[in-house]
């Protein structure tokens, strides 16, 4: 029983890192994509993202300093800072396997 436990972290840490490297090929190819078409339509910055109301937002919030995120999820890609309330895909986990190198 330990074996076939042991073996399914093994594997799930192959899947991890297989889901990574297809996240990253994947958002590769999107960037790809997303700088043909600004090049073919001569896209701005203004032109994909507008100000307005979420503008604003931010604006407001320039001066407060943001604090870059220190855990990643590898299946969502979301992250967290380590400040505040965890988040239920790292809440109760080993912190140290969600670390952004």
């Amino acid at each position: 029983m330990n074996n076939s436990y042991k073996e399914l972290l093994k594997q799930r840490e192959v899947l991890e890192q297989a889901i990574a490297s297809a996240r990253e090929k994947e958002l590769s190819e999107a960037v790809r994509k997303a700088r043909e078409l600004v090049a073919e339509f001569g896209l701005t910055v203004q032109d994909i993202f507008p100000a307005g109301r979420g503008a604003a937002k931010s604006a407001g919030k320039s001066t407060v300093n943001k604090v870059a995120p220190k855990y990643r999820d590898p299946a969502t890609g979301q992250t967290w800072t380590g400040r505040g309330k965890a988040p239920k895909w790292i809440d109760g986990q080993d912190r140290n396997k969600f670390l952004i190198a």
